[in-house]
């Protein structure tokens, strides 16, 4: 049977309290917290590290800058060689 060991003395008295007030056993009460902490690491971490991983794409292959050229079709057809049309 695994045990937890609370060393901290505040710490286990405000785990006692709560349990007694939810009329939870400290087992299923630290079960709980703890579950609902992974969840919420669980929501959030995935978006951070998309987040970081395009961001550090971006400043490895930064966007070119604007040349301020209005690319429309007459652009292309020039481009291509078909602007006597």
């Amino acid at each position: 049977m695994a045990s937890l060991y609370i060393k901290d003395n505040e710490t286990a008295a405000l785990v006692e309290r709560l349990a007694k007030r939810s009329g939870m056993t400290k087992t299923a009460l630290v079960r709980e917290l703890a579950a609902a902490r992974e969840a919420e690491l669980d929501r959030t971490d995935p978006r951070q590290d998309v987040r970081d991983k395009l961001d550090a794409l971006w400043r490895e292959y930064p966007f070119p800058r604007s040349t301020g050229t209005k690319v429309d079709k007459a652009f292309f057809d020039k481009m291509w060689g078909e602007d006597d049309d």
